[in-house]
């Protein structure tokens, strides 16, 4: 099964090299992998803009799909990241900032 790796960012076009340098990590762990920008045009720092993208499109991606949202104000700092697998074998990463609070019916 080909793994898909998804990126939602507020990185906007001036951070493009950012998701560059995301996507050549990524590539180098594992270079089958498919990598899909969902978006990288999300407000700054807006949670619930993510929170809304990411739970508008990821029942659309195959199951097993990895989601990886960098969109907090604290980037690079000490907040904790989340790793959440669904039910249905969804894998979301992402700051623990509320950012998924509004992704799951829970």
């Amino acid at each position: 099964m080909e793994r898909i790796i998804a990126l939602v960012t507020d990185f906007g076009p001036k951070g493009q090299h950012y998701v560059a340098a995301m996507k050549a990590v990524i590539m180098n762990i594992n270079p089958l992998v498919k990598i899909i920008d969902i978006s990288h045009d999300i407000t700054p720092y807006s949670k619930i803009e993510a929170s809304y993208i990411l739970k508008t499109t990821y029942k659309y991606f195959p199951k097993g799909s990895i989601f990886i949202i960098v969109v907090d104000p604290g980037v690079g700092g000490s907040r904790e990241l989340l790793a959440l697998k669904t039910k249905s074998d969804y894998i979301f990463i992402g700051p623990n900032n509320g950012i998924f609070s509004n992704v799951f019916d829970i």
